[in-house]
Parts: structure tokens; sequence; C-alpha cells
């Protein structure tokens, strides 16, 4: 294994002009390589560094080095959406289990940079919270890792041979924890409503944020409930723990926990280890709309920022303005659609800056981008209900949008939507 351990100087002569470097997102993110390249990056030339939702803000990042070094972002995150809106990094637009294919078409494919623990006895490292966009290039692409002992060792299709990487660096850096956001009254009370409408047996994708936060808090008096999700939260712990989840009603990966990528708390991390309950596949299986479909009691759980008349989410923009990307929302809403029971749930508070504004619209605010389309949108929550839209005219949501929102604006959309004849 010595003989793969790679200096600087190795690490930069594997790097070509114009090469791409494949990241995978959050504690994928290998620091220590960053580190590397960017400290010698006089010594590359046009090399772009793709990767989701990057955890460190990083000079690079920041376009200071024209030419050199540069990052491309899928989905933006606080490194990255001050950076966006200033021009120095470049956002492409995407379906988060398309991205794997993006990457095959549009780019050189030169290498993946990733996070992995420990080697076991069988000569397997484990890309531990990630599959997401890299697994799918394991033995296809050249690989170096940095291996953090930190990591947890977790199983499915995110396994390396020492054979399938050019080397290695080591790097034991406590992995990044997430901050649970804290649950208000507003969140239960939209939680209530979507989990009246979560079945024993059902299968899950949670979102995150307050709201899927306080779903899962009502979960537990659920039984046989099945996780296929994107993102793996602490939550999940708390269900899988109250033996709520057991995924003996799953449809596909019986019994398995499926995900693509985890980020929480250490509980979360020290739960997946050694873990064979749960499964890490690439993006491109678990948010393929047609396997999501497989599910067919799959139930969808996600959050928007703003909703006009026709059902059109606006959920990777505020008040305009970028903030993140689609992520796996689309993915979601199309596969319940497929599905023979599926149900999605998009939720939001019904206001926004202390009630001044409506966050259900007319028309969604300039600037805004439509992540979940008025044709894909099943359902509509918010603290005052459910707002059925799959299926309904016009008239029907937005009559049913306007029940929703919050009494002090109902009587001016429901003005305004005469007037374009909508109701």
């Amino acid at each position: 294994m010595k003989n793969k351990q790679l200096t600087d100087r190795q690490i930069i002569d594997l790097i070509e002009k114009n090469a791409d470097i494949i990241l995978p997102l959050t504690n994928g993110e290998p620091n220590k390589l960053l580190d590397i390249l960017e400290a010698n990056a006089d010594a590359l030339t046009n090399v772009k560094i793709h990767q989701l939702l990057a955890l460190q803000s990083r000079k690079y990042i920041e376009g200071a080095y024209p030419g050199k070094l540069s990052h491309v972002s899928y989905f933006l995150g606080g490194a990255t959406r001050k950076m966006f809106q200033q021009g120095f990094v470049d956002l492409v637009p995407n379906n988060f289990h398309e991205i794997p294919g993006i990457l095959k078409s549009a780019t050189n494919l030169s290498i993946v940079m990733a996070v992995a623990a420990p080697m076991d006895e069988f000569g397997y490292f484990s890309l531990g919270t990630q599959a997401d966009i890299v697994s799918e290039f394991i033995g296809k692409v050249p690989f170096i890792l940095e291996i953090n002992k930190h990591m947890p060792r977790t199983f499915g299709e995110n396994q390396i041979h020492i054979s399938q990487i050019v080397g290695f660096v080591e790097n034991d850096r406590p992995l990044v924890e997430d901050i649970a956001v804290p649950i208000g009254e507003k969140d239960i009370k939209i939680a209530e409503y979507v989990t009246e409408n979560i079945k024993n047996g059902d299968t899950l994708q949670i979102g995150i944020g307050s709201i899927p936060n306080a779903v899962v808090s009502l979960l537990k008096n659920h039984r046989n409930l099945g996780i296929h999700t994107e993102m793996f939260v602490d939550g999940i712990v708390d269900l899988a723990e109250a033996g709520v989840i057991d995924g003996t009603q799953k449809f596909t990966h019986k019994g398995k926990i499926v995900a693509t990528f985890a980020h929480g708390s250490k509980k979360l991390y020290d739960f997946l280890h050694n873990n064979p309950s749960v499964e890490f596949l690439p993006v491109s299986i678990v948010n393929d709309p047609r396997e999501i479909a497989k599910e067919e009691r799959i139930v969808s759980i996600n959050a928007t920022t703003e909703v006009d008349l026709y059902g059109q989410c606006a959920s990777e923009t505020v008040a305009g303005k970028y903030y993140s990307s689609t992520g796996g929302q689309a993915d979601f809403a199309r596969g319940v659609r497929f599905a023979k029971e599926g149900k999605g749930f998009v939720c939001m508070s019904s206001t926004a800056k202390g009630e001044e504004i409506s966050r259900i619209k007319l028309n969604l605010t300039p600037g805004s981008v439509v992540t979940t389309s008025k044709n894909d949108v099943d359902a509509i929550v918010t603290e005052y209900g459910i707002a059925r839209m799959y299926g309904k005219p016009i008239s029907e949501r937005a009559k049913q949008l306007i029940s929703i929102a919050h009494p002090k604006f109902r009587e001016e959309l429901a003005f305004e939507a005469k007037k374009l004849g909508f109701i």
C-alpha cells in the first residue's frame, strides 16, 4: 500500500492541462488534496474542479488563480453562493440524477479526488458518507483518495479497491457536522398535514430543513417505513433507533435504507459506521425517476421558497436571486408521478419577512427559477393546509392555493386571480 502514497509533486504531475477534476459533495471534499492544488496552482493550466455543495470557502473559488484553477458548481452553498454572484464560479443547470451523464459528455473526466475510510483487510476503501456523483466512475476514471480515519465505513456501490486507485494521501480530519435547524410552530403544523398522508409501510424521501425535521419528529408511532432518499439526515437515525424504519415493505432493496450521500451530526456518522442496513448508491440510481417509481408507495417531502397560482415551485432562488440549484426535488417530483401510489409534498410557510410577504403569489418574483413544474407538482402544503395540484385545472389550483395562503393575502390574491381569469 505504501508504494501508492503520493507526494505533492507526484499529484501535480498527474494533472494535465485542461484537466477536469471531479469531487464528491460535503464531507467527500478532499481538503488536503485541494490544499496541494492551490499551493501549486502556478504549475496548472486551465484546470477545472467540478463539485456540488462545497463546504469550505477557498481562494480558487474566489477566482484567485485565473487561467490556472477554477470552480464549476452544480449546486451552490455558503462557500460558492457569493462567488457565483460575483462571476467567479460557473453554475451548470441540472437534475441531480443526470450529473454523472453531464460530466461524461461535457468534461474530460480526468480524475476523481475523494475522501475515503481506511482500507479493510480485503484491500477495499469505502467512500463513507458518499456515493453521489463519483461512485459510478470507480474502475473507469483514475481516483486519488484522501484517507481519513474519521470517515465511517459504509456499504453499497461506493467500494473501491486499492488496485483501482492511482494513489492516496492521508489526512485525519474530523468530519464537518451539520447543526439541526430549529423546528417552529408553523413547521409542526405543516408536518401534521403531511404525516396524516403517510401510512405504515410507505417509503420516504426526506429533504433537508426544519419542515422535514418536523415531519420526522411526528412519525415515531408509524411502523415498517422504508427510506429511499438522496440525503441521509439525522432524523432517519432517530426513526431507525425507534424501530419505525425496517424497510420490510419496500419494493426495491428490501430491508435497506438507500441514500446517495449523508450529512449531519457525529451521531449520524457513528450510526453509519459498519452498518449493513444502509446502502449508498450512485445518484444516477437513487434519483432516477424510473428507479424511484419502482417504490410503488414512495412519499416525497421537500421544501420551496415560493409558489405561483399555476403551482410552479421556485425552490432554488430567493427574492429572484440564485441561492442553490435544483438538487433532487425535480427528480422525486417525477418519480412519485410514475409510482403506483406515489405522493409528493412541497412544503413552505405561507409568509416570509415576518408575515410581510406572501410566498403564494400571482406570479413568481422576477428572476425566480422554476424547480418543480406545474405539470409535475403533486401537492403544496403550508400551515393552513394542503392544496392538491396534480390533475387539477388552473382555476381549481388557484382556489386551493389561495385557501392555504396567509389570511391577510387571500383577498388580494383572489382579486388579482379574477382579473386574469384564473377564477
